[in-house]
């Protein structure tokens, strides 16, 4: 029910809350962090020092080359009675766990560390083979404590699915080497005697790992972790001097001093920690506002049309000019230029011809100009030009009287 409990709340703090780019570590950062411990209950087998010891004497053992004697010993060890073999459990309650490390992320999402961990737990309860009562409640407490290497994978969310959040999801997996201390004492059932277990004996152990790192806003490098991780320690491994003395009611020893062996350990931890990385640089300013410049108000033009040899304004005219005046005050004006043309007919064919349509050109756009004085248009605002048969509306051939070619463009720039 707790590894259910502490599972479900590791799960809701890894949800992310707010949206930022998550960091991505290169170069060196430290770790640090605890939380919750869970042990599993753990398998113990106890082996009678005395009665293997005269067993032993009854084999000869002594008198056997060595590798004799270890062959012997062990066969020795799996035929004893339950009195001298004795099957143990050691159950576990809450304890806690904090660790330290200093690593090296390769700016990949892999990163490389070394790691320093202790442990604790409460010893909360004893059962045996060896006593008719069966065990007992147990006070006293399980220490571990070593180091690891450890490898582990941080998961670019939007580099691999998109994700722009400043959650960062890791995977690891280490190994290394936890020693175990144990001292507890266990008043067995229904009897004067008390069970106690003190000493220390280490062995190889493995992890595996399963988190989140959350970057803290306006601190780059900086984040916090909540993580899950699962540690064994390798099956059998044999505590060597730890002891297993029964005590009577007036403390005398009833046992000689037992040898103990653990089976597999398993540890489920809940962890809650601060990491921060030395080469995060603070993040680039963001990019200063692109103006965009307005588009440029596309030139508007005005033609006006004269009859043949002619520079006076029809109405139809000076209702055209009118509007060109107006919408020079509406829109962003700085100037009006004023163009007159003629057709490439004359009176008079040749140069003597293209002189007079120069001057008639220029004769219609003063014409034009003055109109526009009349509606309110400055006269240091309009530039006028002259340009006689030249850039005709409609191309003809010589000495053609073309209506849309006699005419004057008013262009508001």
């Amino acid at each position: 029910m707790r590894l259910r409990a502490a599972l479900l709340a590791t799960a809701l703090t890894t949800t992310p809350v707010m949206a930022a780019m998550a960091t991505t570590i290169t170069g060196p950062y430290v770790d640090i962090g605890g939380g919750y411990d869970l042990t599993q209950t753990q398998h113990m087998h106890s082996y009678d020092g005395q009665a293997i010891t005269e067993n032993e004497k009854l084999a000869g053992v002594s008198n056997l080359p060595p590798a004799a004697q270890n062959f012997v010993k062990q066969n020795l060890q799996q035929e004893m009675s339950p009195a001298a073999h004795a099957r143990e459990r050691m159950h576990h309650g809450d304890g806690w766990t904090g660790f330290a490390s200093f690593g090296w992320g390769f700016g990949n999402g892999l990163r490389a560390e070394v790691e320093g961990a202790y442990n604790w737990s409460e010893t909360t309860r004893y059962t045996t083979t060896s006593y008719h009562g069966g065990g007992g409640k147990t006070d006293g407490a399980d220490r571990s404590y070593g180091g690891f290497v450890n490898v582990l994978y941080d998961i670019d969310l939007k580099r691999l699915f998109g994700i722009d959040v400043p959650v960062t999801p890791f995977i690891g997996v280490g190994a290394g080497y936890l020693w175990q201390t144990v001292n507890d004492a266990t008043p067995i059932a229904n009897s004067n005697i008390i069970v106690r277990h003190n000493g220390t004996n280490g062995s190889f152990a493995y992890q595996g790992i399963i988190g989140a790192a959350y970057d803290i806003p306006g601190v780059p490098g900086l984040q916090m972790t909540t993580e899950y991780r699962m540690i064994g320690q390798v099956e059998s491994f044999n505590t060597g001097n730890l002891g297993q003395t029964a005590f009577n009611g007036s403390n005398t020893p009833v046992t000689d001093h037992d040898s103990i062996r653990y089976d597999q350990r398993f540890n489920h931890q809940f962890i809650v920690g601060v990491r921060y990385a030395f080469n995060n640089a603070p993040p680039p300013p963001p990019p200063a506002p692109v103006i965009v410049p307005p588009a440029p108000v596309a030139a508007r033009t005005y033609l006006i049309f004269f009859d043949w040899d002619g520079a006076a304004l029809t109405q139809r005219a000076r209702a055209i000019v009118a509007q060109a005046a107006q919408a020079s005050s509406h829109v962003q004006t700085t100037r009006l230029e004023v163009n007159g043309y003629t057709d490439n007919s004359a009176a008079h064919p040749g140069p003597r011809g293209e002189k007079y349509n120069l001057g008639l050109s220029l004769h219609r756009a003063e014409s034009v100009k003055a109109e526009l004085i009349r509606d309110g248009v400055a006269a240091s605002a309009i530039d006028i030009h002259g340009y006689g048969e030249a850039h005709p509306l409609v191309p003809t051939g010589p000495d053609t009287r073309e209506p849309q070619n006699r005419r004057v463009e008013i262009i508001l720039h």
